[in-house]
């Protein structure tokens, strides 16, 4: 089953009561959320977010960061061909000899803050893992990613950080354990496998105007009320069947957060309650009191939730939003213009979003508390196919946004982009189409992100189990 199937079916057919609040009563079953702290206008001191933004279906990373340099540039041209970005539409990144997908101006000026940074060629690895390795291995090694190349596996061992598909829990949902943050990974995003934790599963948020809490009861209407009275009692007694107490308790504390959190959760930019400020950041992607992208709604929500301290009392929080349609097995390029096709019109919603984010988070003084991630199924084949597109890869570029990232240059290694080369899985002129092996793994990603969160390194190793295989190199650098 794919993402798209599984984030929102099983949730609504088990909540009647709580619209997208698939994990509410679970998590609150685990006692994280027993005691409710009234919503403070600004996060506390110390306070700290990660928001990962998982881009479902395989970014091709290849278009989004591009070397500028002539002598790469001309060899990438002439794999890509149509497929490739004319150097004088990239935006250079200063200091650096790699450009931004032209759809990603907005990014800019975070860049030029120095708050911007791509890490190249991160993917799904237990242990470092050159070619020659790979090649000698039985694909059943557990040195090798389950299901290389596989959606739904490939975004399983990304938001699990593992290399097998039996890893139940996601990173997020282990890293939320360990800290002891006030609330399991909160998700604007879906209910993916990154907030599962061994006892908690992610509080899934509606977008904005959207109702978090009881539906069919709300107004006035006999029926209704008769609905929320039966409700009310069964919430307020006292019953003989053990069971049936721990279910109520769960349903007491579930309506307990619908009532908190729910009106922060329904103000649209322009509504009574709205920050100016956050509203003002994401005007340019705002229509009336909508914003205009599903990504960028998202992003909005988060933001709220920042500004609002919604943790209820807790100084850590990971949030999680994702962006879908980037299996661009084709359509990469229109009217001749890979500026112009369904990846660049993703890239430009997600850049867009990514920017009035960070605008607002550093007008309402969070710049410095928050960082911003990306992370997708696999890269995309540096050659294209013949339909204009590309197909499913493994190690892929990423972007870190935020005032604790130490942007304004890159991380990790870039693959040589020639085919056959030591970056590349393929011995053999059929499989050479530049699916690279990463360099850097899931997991010193994570730990990089996690570090900055104040997570031990005795955490890090409970979190991420396979970090202890990358030796001394558990630090990417980048925040």
């Amino acid at each position: 089953m794919t993402h798209s199937t599984q984030t929102e079916a099983a949730d609504l057919s088990r909540r009647q009561w709580l619209k997208h609040a698939s994990a509410l009563g679970a998590a609150l079953g685990t006692g994280s959320l027993a005691a409710l702290a009234p919503l403070t206008a600004h996060a506390q001191s110390g306070y700290r977010a990660l928001v990962c933004v998982f881009l479902y279906g395989g970014n091709d990373g290849a278009n989004m960061v591009v070397p500028t340099d002539l002598s790469r540039h001309q060899v990438y041209s002439g794999i890509r061909q149509r497929l490739a970005i004319p150097r004088d539409r990239l935006l250079g990144l200063g200091g650096t000899q790699y450009g931004l997908h032209p759809a990603m101006a907005r990014l800019l000026p975070a860049w030029n803050s120095g708050d911007l940074a791509p890490v190249f060629n991160v993917g799904p690895l237990a242990r470092p893992l050159t070619k020659s390795g790979y090649r000698s291995l039985p694909s059943s090694s557990p040195d090798v990613p389950d299901n290389l190349y596989s959606h739904s596996d490939q975004q399983n061992l990304w938001e699990s950080s593992s290399a097998s598909v039996l890893t139940r829990t996601g990173w997020g949902g282990r890293a939320s354990a360990a800290l002891g943050t006030a609330l399991p990974v909160v998700s604007v995003g879906g209910n993916g496998r990154f907030g599962l934790s061994a006892n908690d599963v992610p509080l899934v948020l509606p977008g904005p105007g959207g109702i978090f809490g009881l539906q069919g009861m709300e107004s006035t209407w006999p029926p209704h009320m008769a609905r929320r009275n039966a409700v009310q009692a069964l919430q307020a007694g006292n019953h003989a069947n053990a069971l049936l107490n721990q279910y109520v308790g769960q349903q007491r504390t579930a309506f307990d957060m619908a009532n908190q959190l729910g009106g922060l959760v329904r103000i649209r930019p322009g509504d009574d309650g709205a920050v100016a400020a956050i509203d003002a950041a994401f005007a340019p992607i705002t229509s009336g009191n909508r914003i205009d992208t599903p990504i960028g709604r998202q992003l909005y929500q988060v933001a709220k939730l920042v500004h609002g301290n919604a943790v209820l009392g807790g100084n850590r929080q990971i949030f999680f939003a994702s962006q879908g349609g980037y299996d661009t097995h084709g359509d990469q390029v229109v009217n001749n213009s890979p500026w112009d096709g369904q990846h660049a019109r993703l890239l430009q919603a997600l850049a867009d979003a990514m920017a009035c984010f960070y605008n607002a988070m550093v007008a309402i003084g969070m710049r410095n508390a928050v960082t911003l991630f990306t992370q997708s199924d696999f890269g995309r084949t540096f050659r294209p196919n013949n339909s204009l597109g590309t197909d499913h890869a493994w190690g892929n570029h990423q972007l870190v946004l935020g005032g604790a990232v130490q942007g304004g240059q890159t991380y990790g290694t870039f693959p040589a982009l020639q085919l056959g080369s030591d970056d590349d899985v393929g011995v053999h002129n059929w499989e050479l189409h530049g699916r690279w092996i990463p360099t850097t793994s899931v997991d010193q990603y994570a730990a990089t992100l996690l570090r900055w969160m104040g997570a031990s390194e005795a955490q890090l190793d409970s979190v991420l189990p396979n970090l202890v295989n990358f030796g001394n190199a558990r630090n990417v650098g980048f925040v």
